[in-house]
């Protein structure tokens, strides 16, 4: 147990319910952190959960979206106990964010017609190119609207049960308040929204309802999707049931207020302080996306790039891969293995840690080696299955620090495609914040990254927590909303003191990553390929 004068401090704000919990459902983690009202992380639980391929779509089940929360609260709970002595009764208030996307689609009841269908299918191509043509405005594969619309092409016999849509998020603060909301991020995943009127835009939703009104009589899409709210506006307050939901066990008190439920994407906006104009973050973990704050419109519809908002409501361009770290993980556990056959067993940190820092002894372009991380499909490259792959020609330089080299610029690579075209619209960015577990070796992705982009890679201290410290600020600017905006807000109160490390891309590596990104495109062609034949 704690004792020094920090210690004290934090246990007498969680024993008078100050402290502030957010929670975040990921692609591979669940995770709950309590921040102090400065920002400083108080205590974390997590628990780890995977998605399943079932009938070739990819899901998460219900029950393991309960089951996984409710360990990640327990684990919270426990770290409280043991960091402070005191039991986690009650929170100044709450936030909940998850996955963005997707579709999950319920009947009058409340009960789930069809399983969870997370970002990660790609089965939507036929309703997002329509949808993309009739609204002027591109429609991703992974977005609700596009979900729905190709279900109603298919004539799927849920469809005319549907009652409501909602996202993760959404659906897990409708149990712990009974309100049906989305925060303006999560909602502009859903259907396209209006920066002006910050909700759906009106006019695609009429368009929506002519288009399917022959297929679909009298169906009205607006009374299918969530309220949209924006940061700052109360979400609904913790249920006696919601409270119970997060902690069986009956100590969690509820009546906290929640903030309005976001998607991951905006969550890591906030966790590093990248949501005014000309700034930008990077999220890598499962998948990689990029928000660039927008300073305008973009001129022209771009199928590589999302036109959604900062919880705020400013417009962001996102450039989203649906293939991100896991293969690197599938590889260090490969090495790990390797190193434990030879009588050297090591953590997983420590053997990631050691192959990223060997990357940068690769050659400036990976020794002629070319990877893909593609474990699914990728529709910035117009996949819609992927193969991992490593290639090589006969003189390429197979060795550790190439190979490894290769396999972090495999996993930009899509991303550096869609950046390519917000450098075509004269987007201009002053710094681009990086979070996720690939940071934490310090100088290594950051490094490569800033030469992938072409801009310089901030790294800040909080970055370790991503998106669930990111959720819990939203909430903990409830209480000052009111007298403040969300960039002042995050700017004064939470990022004041923040450490920040800054690489500028080096003109070796962006030299080299340019060879590789050549040889990258070029090779779509074996990836390709090997979808058809496998």
């Amino acid at each position: 147990m704690a004792t020094d004068d920090h210690a004290t401090a934090a246990r007498d704000e969680i024993t008078a319910g100050r402290a502030v919990l957010g929670i975040e459902l990921g692609s591979t983690r669940i995770k709950a952190v309590l921040i102090s009202s400065d920002g400083t992380p108080l205590a974390v639980g997590g628990h780890a959960w995977e998605n399943q391929f079932v009938d070739r779509m990819w899901t998460y089940s219900l029950d393991s979206v309960w089951t996984g929360l409710q360990e990640s609260v327990a684990a919270l709970a426990a770290d409280v106990q043991q960091q402070y002595g005191v039991p986690l009764a009650s929170v100044r208030a709450l936030g909940v964010s998850a996955m963005m996307h997707g579709y999950l689609a319920f009947d009058a009841d409340g009960e789930l017609l069809v399983p969870f269908r997370t970002w990660r299918n790609t089965t939507t191509g036929p309703a997002a190119a329509e949808l993309s043509e009739l609204f002027g405005h591109n429609i991703p594969l992974r977005w609700s609207i596009a979900h729905l619309y190709q279900a109603i092409l298919d004539e799927e016999p849920h469809v005319p049960q549907i009652a409501s849509l909602t996202t993760l998020a959404g659906y897990v603060h409708r149990r712990l308040t009974g309100r049906s909301v989305l925060g303006v991020g999560d909602a502009s995943g859903v259907f396209p929204v209006d920066s002006g009127t910050k909700d759906y835009d009106a006019r695609m939703l009429a368009q929506f309802d002519e288009l399917v009104a022959a297929r679909r009589p009298g169906l009205r899409l607006a009374d299918l999707l969530p309220e949209v709210l924006v940061a700052g506006q109360e979400a609904g307050r913790l249920t006696p049931e919601g409270a119970a939901l997060l902690d069986p066990t009956g100590t969690l008190q509820p009546g906290a207020p929640l903030c309005p439920p976001e998607g991951d994407a905006g969550t890591g906006m906030v966790a590093t302080n990248a949501v005014a104009p000309r700034t930008g973050n990077v999220s890598v973990g499962t998948s990689i996306f990029a928000m660039v704050v927008l300073e305008r419109p973009l001129e022209q519809v771009h199928h590589e790039l999302d036109l959604v908002t900062t919880p705020a409501g400013d417009l962001v361009a996102m450039v989203h891969c649906n293939n991100g770290a896991s293969e690197l993980g599938a590889w260090a556990e490969v090495f790990g293995r390797f190193a434990a056959a030879l009588g050297h067993p090591a953590g997983a940190d420590e053997v990631f840690g050691a192959l990223l820092r060997e990357a940068l002894d690769g050659e400036a372009d990976g020794g002629g080696l070319l990877a893909y991380n593609y474990l699914s499909g990728e529709p910035i490259t117009g996949l819609d299955e992927g193969r991992p792959l490593v290639v090589r020609t006969p003189d390429s330089r197979l060795t550790l620090a190439n190979f490894m080299r290769a396999q972090v610029y495999g996993a930009f690579g899509t991303l550096s495609l869609g950046m390519r075209v917000l450098a075509g619209e004269k987007v201009e960015l002053d710094t681009l914040y990086a979070h996720g577990g690939m940071f934490r070796t310090a100088g290594v992705a950051q490094r490569l990254l800033a030469a992938a982009v072409g801009a310089p890679v901030a790294v800040a201290r909080t970055a370790s927590e991503g998106g669930p410290w990111g959720i819990a600020a939203l909430a903990a600017y409830l209480e000052t909303a009111g007298e403040e905006d969300l960039p002042t807000f995050l700017s004064t109160r939470l990022f004041g003191d923040s450490e920040v490390d800054v690489v500028a891309p080096d003109p070796q590596d962006v030299a080299g990553y340019g060879v590789f990104l050549e040889r990258y495109s070029a090779g779509l062609a074996i990836e390709r390929a090997a979808t058809e034949a496998v």
